[in-house]
């Protein structure tokens, strides 16, 4: 149903191959497809908080609202875990 999780998922599905020919050991390749996997695991867990938000109250609430967004938050750092785990394992052997 979420149009953010299709999203990442076509994104793992490319960059998981990716990761595991990129990596040079299975430390590497762990923390490429671990970070990818990470992502889609808290955009499901956002997901879940998100329709429990919307399960107790479809009316504006401001603390569903917080709510929300700490988890958007949280997919964010996934997201940004992903880069950092990818940049620190490839770029030194670009260098």
């Amino acid at each position: 149903r979420e149009e953010s999780f299709r999203t990442e998922l076509v994104l793992c599905v490319v960059l998981l191959p990716l990761g595991f020919w990129l990596g040079d050991s299975g430390v590497e390749r762990a923390l490429l497809a671990g970070s990818l996997l990470l992502v889609l695991a808290m955009e499901l867990m956002n997901s879940a908080m998100e329709t429990v938000v919307d399960r107790v109250s479809l009316e504006w609430d401001e603390l569903g609202r917080i709510a929300k967004d700490i988890g958007s938050a949280a997919v964010l750092v996934t997201m940004l875990n992903v880069l950092l785990v990818w940049g620190l394992v490839l770029i030194p052997r670009y260098l």
